[in-house]
């Protein structure tokens, strides 16, 4: 999945996607592991995935947080100049 494609999931979905990537790694690993498989690119290409798909939610994560936390020092430089 591409980068834009993950940016423009809601959250919901974004963790649905997680969920069944990494079910998509467990079971290729399982299946490599017997020998069934030889899928190494499918292997880093699932890795690579669910990076960004965590690096998507913490990015999501980080600016709700920082703008809470933008807004509060600028309401305190209010109060202050009264």
């Amino acid at each position: 999945m591409e980068l834009e494609k993950m940016r423009s999931l809601s959250d919901e979905e974004l963790v649905h996607q997680e969920k069944t990537t990494s079910e998509q790694l467990f079971r290729l690993r399982f299946q490599v592991s017997l020998g069934q498989n030889d899928g190494v690119k499918k292997l880093r290409q699932l890795r690579k995935e669910i990076a960004q798909i965590k690096t998507v939610a913490r990015e999501r994560e980080l600016s709700i947080r920082g703008a809470a936390l933008d807004a509060a020092p600028a309401a305190e430089g209010k109060k202050g100049a009264r």
